[in-house]
């Protein structure tokens, strides 16, 4: 005896998987909040000082530190290998709250 087939979960297209990393009230409508909250946590590491305002030297600060990290040999320049290490990271994958 064979019984009905499964339903099939239908995959979310890539554009509809970015659209929810913004949409996270899940109402289908992106508020500016919304879109604005995926940068707020890298606005605050550069804000060293906590004004809400980046100055050139807090950016230029993260810049070296980001530069001097990548540079492991220490002569001041970036090889091919060196400078892939300064990539963003990808995202990491959120479960379903469902």
């Amino acid at each position: 005896m064979v019984g009905p087939a499964p339903p099939e979960a239908t995959e979310l297209t890539k554009e509809e998987q970015r659209f929810f990393r913004y949409d996270r009230d899940r109402d289908w409508r992106i508020s500016r909040t919304e879109m604005l909250s995926t940068r707020s946590d890298g606005f605050r590491k550069l804000d060293k000082d906590g004004n809400n305002l980046l100055t050139f030297e807090e950016w230029a600060v993260a810049t070296v530190d980001k530069f001097e990290g990548a540079d492991a040999d220490g002569d001041n320049e970036l090889s091919p290998r060196e400078f892939a290490t300064t990539r963003a990271k990808p995202a990491k994958k959120r479960k379903c709250a469902c």
